[in-house]
Parts: C-alpha cells; sequence; structure tokens
C-alpha cells in the first residue's frame, strides 16, 4: 500500500495543501481538482473542527472521486495520527519531523512525509523510515537550495512546500532544480471565481510538468 501512495504522489506530484472548516466548499475544491486529474489532496489539521470536516468529506471523496489520495497535513502527535488513520487517511504530512507520529506512520504501512530544512534534518528523517521530505518553508529557502541539496541526496525524494504558485515558470523553478513534487496552497485557491476555473487551471498545470515526471 505505501509503495503504491508514494508512486502515485510522484505520477501526480502538484498536491493542494488546503483547510476550510466548509464541509461542502472542500468537496467541491476536492472534485474540481479531481476533474483537472490531480490525484492526491493534502487537507491540512489547522482548525478546532479538522477532524470533524475530514470525517465529513473524506467518505464521499472516497465514493465519487475512485483513486484520489487523502492526505492530512500539520499533524504533530500520535494521538492525532491515529484518528486520521481510523477515518482512513492515505498520508502524512508533517511540519516538523517527530518519531512519534512516523511510528504510527509505519505500524500501519502509510506513507510518512515530515517537514525538513537542513541535510541532518533531512538524514535523520530518512533513518526514521520517511518515504519524501517535505522541504519546508520552500519561500524562505529557494530552489537553488534544492539543486544544492541534489548534489549529495540524488534518490532522495522530495517535495517542497510554501512559495509554489500555478505559473508556468514558478513550477519550472522547482521542478528543474530538481523536486520530485510540490505542495501548492493558497496560491492555487486565490480569487476563486468558480469550480470549473479550478479545473482548467489543474488541468493546465499538470500537462505543463509532465516533461518532469519520471
Amino acid at each position: 500500500m505505501k509503495d503504491k501512495t508514494i508512486a502515485q504522489l510522484l505520477a501526480s506530484p502538484i498536491v493542494p495543501v488546503f483547510y476550510s472548516a466548509d464541509v461542502e466548499y472542500t468537496i467541491n475544491c476536492i472534485k474540481a481538482c479531481y476533474k483537472g486529474g490531480m490525484r492526491a489532496f493534502e487537507f491540512t489539521n489547522r482548525g478546532d473542527d479538522a477532524i470533524d470536516v475530514f470525517a465529513a468529506f473524506a467518505p464521499v471523496i472516497k465514493e465519487s472521486c475512485p483513486g484520489m489520495l487523502l492526505g492530512i497535513g500539520t499533524v504533530v502527535d500520535a494521538a492525532t495520527a491515529e484518528k486520521y488513520v481510523a477515518l482512513g487517511v492515505d498520508f502524512i504530512v508533517q511540519p516538523g519531523s517527530t518519531l512519534e507520529v512516523a511510528e504510527v506512520c509505519h505500524k500501519h504501512n502509510i506513507p510518512w512525509i515530515p517537514g525538513v530544512m537542513t541535510p541532518t534534518e533531512i538524514y535523520a528523517a530518512l533513518n526514521n523510515g520517511a518515504d519524501m521530505v517535505k522541504i519546508f518553508p520552500g519561500n524562505i529557502l529557494g530552489s537553488e537550495y534544492i539543486s544544492s541539496l541534489r548534489g549529495p541526496m540524488k534518490s532522495v525524494k522530495m517535495m517542497v512546500t510554501g512559495g509554489v504558485s500555478p505559473t508556468e515558470e514558478n513550477l519550472d523553478e522547482w521542478f528543474k532544480a530538481g523536486v520530485n513534487a510540490v505542495g501548492m496552497g493558497s496560491q492555487l485557491f486565490k480569487d476563486l471565481d468558480n469550480f470549473d476555473t479550478l479545473s482548467d487551471t489543474v488541468k493546465r498545470i499538470l500537462a505543463h510538468i509532465q516533461p518532469y515526471i519520471k
């Protein structure tokens, strides 16, 4: 299961990073991304009612969007990780790296993607069983930092989050630097006129990055 999930993340390497307390709005956003071709979506554990929102929309998405991976981000402790695992989450993303969350992921055979910054943090996460690392915050570190990491870390699966926008120029910058995937937050959803517009944007940017997918 874990290997298949990572393979799908690498094949669909733009991952929305999203939170809303509105269940219906969340469902419509995920469906629009799915219609555009995305097959992975990260909902963030940032609101007091995040677990209830996830519990409400996850069954709807699993039914109406077959093959869509639902991840949860901003998980910092084992108890929270276990709650989302019970609700059927497909992967867990952290802002940092904690061994207790790693152990939950390993126990349930789902991908653990911890947030890291330095080479030491990356190697520590890999030693603790990270399946992919989240380089964060990307807007502070920049694409040249990714290029530098790629020298000694050619095979490490890296996703960058923070500072990623749905423009061809920005996506080129990150993927040419060597990322395997990007997490895209508010830039994807701001100025959203309608859900068809979101689907069209997703379709356009996925088509653009196809040459980078290995």
